[in-house]
């Protein structure tokens, strides 16, 4: 089963800077809105019920010193109403004397008012109400019983510049909620990336270390928590440095060391070899794998001297522009193989900047590595590289081909292959090959060959223009 890919660390903490300060900020507005909005009903609603308190009492003493109808409907007119709103004298029917229902503006009727407040007036009970009109205008309504003479008194207040003032507030509130939530996200995005740019510097590091910069090390950190991370990682950089170099130079000294009693040994079996007629023939088969193994033993200390100065780079690189096609006929003509198909792409360029000894070692090793594990190298291929200012050199073979799971591996010293186990060979020529081709800036790897087969490549640079 596939592992799900997660979140980047740094987007989970930009996220999650951003989502609190999101809720922070939504529940802020909320609270904000909420808390403004009943101040200023309170304050709304408390100034309109002084007014419409006022404005009864004038309509109270006015009852009291003249009860004409149409004086009182002249009063009720004349009342200096807030701008836009609107008073009601609601009378009794029982008093058929004093008009009925008289408003302050002409087009206002009793069912313009809330029928509750209406009831609860005539009821001879005081109040307020908030209510909507038909086109869905706000308003505040203050009805006031005038008991002496059995009517009521009710004004309407609009509360349109409220409301206007409340979404002003809202839409202020909202536009900061989300500054907030983009400051936030980016004030979480910066210190993500303050907090881990210390592990990127140490996956840098450690990256140089893996691709063979052994002394890459960590500078110290002015945080002690950050310096002690420095300092553990540098500890460790420098034992894995120690032991492996400690290791090449035992490889190093032993094979080093190994080339004398070989030569002696070389020599002397060549001797013997030379004097094989006069030997039995079961002697003559014993000398013969003596003889193979001996040179295929100096073959291994031969290949091991060149690993190790390879990875101490005691070797020197004398790059220059060379003819690919030229030098690759003239390696498989050397290992006998100059039928050899070379085939260019058209788009492919035949030279490249490359040094001739190693161009020959990674050639040789591979028509070697073809020959004893491929069936025999079938096609030498000069290709264009994906990869800007390079070009590819491959090399095919009929043989069973390189199963997936070795591809990395067999690159590796003394690796075989599944198919190769038991071949002849000193497990190390396509190590060398992959050696070269870093020292050469290129790369090499192995890929199926349509058809069947393996096919060998390595990336080298071309010459520079």
């Amino acid at each position: 089963m596939a592992r799900r890919r997660s979140l980047r660390l740094s987007t989970r903490v930009t996220l999650f800077f951003g989502a609190m300060a999101l809720l922070g900020g939504i529940g802020l507005t909320l609270a904000t809105f909420l808390f403004a909005r009943n101040s200023l009903l309170d304050q709304r609603v408390s100034a309109a019920k002084v007014t419409a308190i006022q404005h009864a009492t004038n309509m109270n003493d006015l009852l009291d010193t003249s009860p004409d109808a149409r004086t009182v409907a002249q009063a009720v007119q004349d009342l200096d109403t807030e701008q836009g709103g609107f008073a009601a004298l609601l009378t009794s029917a029982e008093f058929p004397a004093r008009p009925v229902n008289v408003f302050s503006r002409i087009g206002y009727s009793v069912e313009d008012l809330p029928s509750q407040l209406v009831e609860s007036v005539r009821s001879g009970q005081s109040g307020q109400q908030l209510f909507s009109d038909d086109d869905g205008k706000p308003w505040v309504g203050v009805g006031i019983s005038l008991r002496a003479h059995d009517v009521g008194y009710i004004e309407a207040f609009p509360l349109e510049t409220t409301e206007r003032t409340l979404r002003v507030l809202a839409s202020a509130l909202i536009v900061g909620a989300v500054l907030a939530t983009l400051i936030a996200t980016f004030f979480g995005w910066s210190t993500s990336r303050r907090l881990l740019r210390p592990l990127s510097r140490v996956a840098d590091a450690a990256g140089d270390i893996a691709s063979g910069t052994l002394g890459a090390r960590l500078d110290e950190e002015t945080d002690p928590d950050l310096n002690r991370l420095a300092g553990s990682f540098n500890d460790m950089a420098d034992a894995v440095q120690e032991r492996i170099e400690r290791e090449q130079r035992f490889a190093s000294d032993v094979s080093h060391e190994l080339r004398s009693p070989i030569t002696a040994l070389t020599a002397a079996v060549e001797v013997l070899d030379a004097r094989r007629a006069d030997l039995p023939e079961r002697t003559q088969q014993a000398l013969d794998v003596v003889v193979s193994q001996i040179r295929r033993f100096d073959d291994m200390v031969i290949d091991l001297l060149e690993l190790s100065r390879l990875e101490a780079g005691a070797h020197d690189l004398h790059s220059e522009s060379v003819d690919l096609v030229e030098l690759a006929d003239r390696v498989s003509q050397r290992f006998g193989y100059g039928d050899l198909s070379i085939e260019v792409h058209r788009r492919a360029k035949r030279r490249a900047q490359v040094d001739r000894v190693r161009f020959e070692r990674i050639l040789g090793n591979l028509l070697d590595n073809a020959t004893h594990h491929g069936g025999g190298p079938v096609r030498i291929s000069i290709e264009p590289s994906p990869v800007k200012k390079s070009v590819l050199l491959a090399v095919e073979d009929e043989g069973p081909g390189v199963a997936a799971s070795e591809r990395t591996r067999i690159f590796e010293r003394f690796a075989r292959g599944s198919a190769a186990r038991n071949r002849i060979g000193t497990g190390l020529g396509l190590a060398l090959v992959a050696e070269h081709a870093a020292a050469l800036g290129g790369e090499a790897w192995v890929e199926d060959r349509p058809g069947g087969g393996a096919r060998f490549v390595v990336r080298l640079p071309t010459e520079s223009s």
